[in-house]
């Protein structure tokens, strides 16, 4: 397992009856791969996993792996559920399904301390021998994994090999360094922070605007990696304004209508979420027009058509 690069944190098509529409999934994820997207994470909370039954999530990896086996890309399947045993059988079932590696997330609903989030996380990473990235994002689990806390569970276990770090402090990723050397491959999982922990010394990206801009997120992430400062701002302060949709309490139905106004996905999404309407929408409208009127040199390849 190769833990480097844009992976895109995949959203999930459904069609208009709300299914998983598993034709589309193919396409975006060929399409993702042929932009120079390094991997693809499925099932995480830009893929609504929360709203996924078992059987769909299975049928989205399995997708997404005979997608991936011609690229020779790797699938992560996000692992979280109500229960630590679920949570256990779904990272086996993942690990049957053809899957490189699995991202390890907290349980849905429930915050717990540490002594029990440890043994939760424990218990999915130990579940098989896939390598495995935990998922730290306080602000939308209330369960922060601290340093020296990611530090026992990487002496534990040896197959727990990257941090998908998402508590929008920058700082977190040098902390992580300080106690870890380079023990742990760290991922930036916040769209708008990315130029920021690359610096720091992030060596990859679970990205989110990616579903609609694959080639700029590629191209951001390469000219961030390598020191050229000047070009990352020019193409940063074009995408800015797009990333930040990334980090607000409706990002999966912002990304979703990004890629539905691009004609790279569908603003479907299952509720409780709604799709974005009034203010929400005109703002949207607005900052995707600025966008697009104003894009960089470089583009992402033409969304393939039936």
């Amino acid at each position: 397992m190769n833990w480097f690069g844009v992976m895109p944190a995949m959203t999930t098509p459904f069609d208009s009856k709300l299914a998983v529409d598993h034709t589309f999934l193919a396409r975006h994820a060929t399409w993702l791969l042929e932009n120079g997207c390094t991997g693809l994470v499925m099932l995480g909370s830009l893929g609504e996993g929360a709203t996924l039954e078992n059987a769909e999530k299975l049928a989205i990896l399995k997708t997404a792996v005979d997608v991936s086996a011609k690229k020779k890309t790797p699938v992560v399947a996000s692992i979280s559920a109500l229960s630590t045993a679920n949570a256990v059988k779904l990272a086996r079932e993942a690990e049957g399904a053809g899957c490189d590696g699995l991202m390890v997330l907290p349980p849905y609903v429930y915050t717990s301390d540490w002594r029990e989030m440890k043994h939760h996380v424990a218990e999915v990473i130990s579940a098989t021998k896939l390598p495995c990235m935990l998922y730290n994002n306080p602000v939308a689990y209330k369960t922060d994994f601290l340093p020296g806390q990611i530090k026992e569970l990487a002496a534990e276990h040896e197959n727990l090999q990257a941090v998908k770090e998402s508590s929008a402090d920058v700082r977190r990723i040098a902390a992580i360094r300080e106690v870890l050397e380079e023990r742990l491959t760290i991922f930036v999982g916040v769209d708008d922070v990315l130029v920021e922990g690359v610096n720091a010394g992030a060596r990859g990206w679970v990205a989110g605007l990616v579903n609609a801009f694959p080639a700029e997120s590629v191209e951001l992430f390469n000219l961030a990696r390598a020191g050229r400062h000047q070009e990352a701002f020019a193409l940063y302060r074009w995408f800015l304004p797009l990333l930040r949709m990334d980090t607000v309490p409706k990002f999966v139905q912002l990304i979703k209508w990004v890629q539905g106004e691009t004609s790279t996905g569908s603003a479907t999404v299952r509720a409780p979420r709604l799709e974005i309407h009034g203010a929400e929408l005109e703002e949207a409208q607005q900052v995707l027009k600025i966008a697009l009127a104003n894009r960089p040199t470089i583009k992402s390849t033409a969304f393939p058509t039936l």
